[in-house]
């Protein structure tokens, strides 16, 4: 199994943090976070890794290089444009060319990962999608399952007053690659705006995957802290 990382964002709601960094390369205890997802990606065995690149590219580059000093094989693309979640994996399509994890930056994790592989093998999904509960659905793109876990909507982001479950996107997937054949080349395409209720449209299977393991977004200044406490405290590593 291969991975992306999504690592082209600017992350303005961390400045001054990001002024001088990209979002993953933010500080989180000893190492920049997206140090934490490659080593996350590690422990479950996936050492060939494609990162997108936009905003200050050198950070990323000048620290990883190739990814040999990190046990891993890194790739990158770079974007003169931003191409969007699924645009981003569709440029690196030449290099997912077997199952693949697709997961966001600033994202720290303990998430099982290879428990996740194991299900998404199992139910023969095209796609599986990590899901975990949150105070503010509204904020979220929401997904509805039926009894065997299969996706029969999703929804970003919708109105307070069509919110229909806590379920959301936690940012981490499992795809084939032959997903990315629906995504329009060189152009912004999102995966929970565009290629999933595409695919829902089309009947391609896609499965849910419910957690309650560790799972964090550093999108604001109230989750960076939360994350540092957390690290301090050995809830993740």
């Amino acid at each position: 199994m291969k991975a992306m990382i999504l690592a082209a964002g600017e992350g303005s709601r961390l400045r001054p943090l990001t002024l001088t960094r990209p979002k993953p390369m933010v500080p989180m205890g000893d190492r920049p976070l997206l140090a934490h997802t490659i080593a996350w990606l590690k422990r479950h065995g996936i050492t060939e890794i494609g990162i997108n690149l936009h905003y200050k590219p050198e950070v990323i580059t000048d620290y990883f290089g190739d990814g040999s000093a990190h046990g891993v094989r890194l790739v990158y693309s770079h974007e003169r444009e931003i191409l969007g979640t699924a645009g981003g994996a569709k440029a690196l399509e030449g290099f997912l060319d077997e199952t693949f994890v697709v997961v966001y930056g600033d994202l720290l994790t303990a998430l099982d990962l290879s428990a996740v592989a194991a299900a998404h093998r199992e139910r023969q999904a095209q796609v599986t999608v990590v899901l975990y509960r949150v105070p503010n659905p509204w904020e979220c793109g929401l997904v509805e399952m039926d009894d065997t876990g299969r996706i029969t909507r999703f929804v970003e982001k919708p109105p307070r007053d069509q919110v229909f479950t806590d379920l959301a996107n936690a940012g981490v997937y499992i795809m084939e690659p032959g997903v990315l054949a629906r995504v329009p080349a060189g152009r912004f395409y999102d995966f929970g705006h565009d290629l999933f209720p595409q695919l829902l449209a089309e009947g391609v299977p896609m499965y849910g995957y419910p957690t309650e393991q560790y799972l964090l977004d550093i999108g604001s200044y109230e989750k960076y802290n939360q994350a540092q406490r957390d690290l301090a405290e050995g809830r993740v590593v």
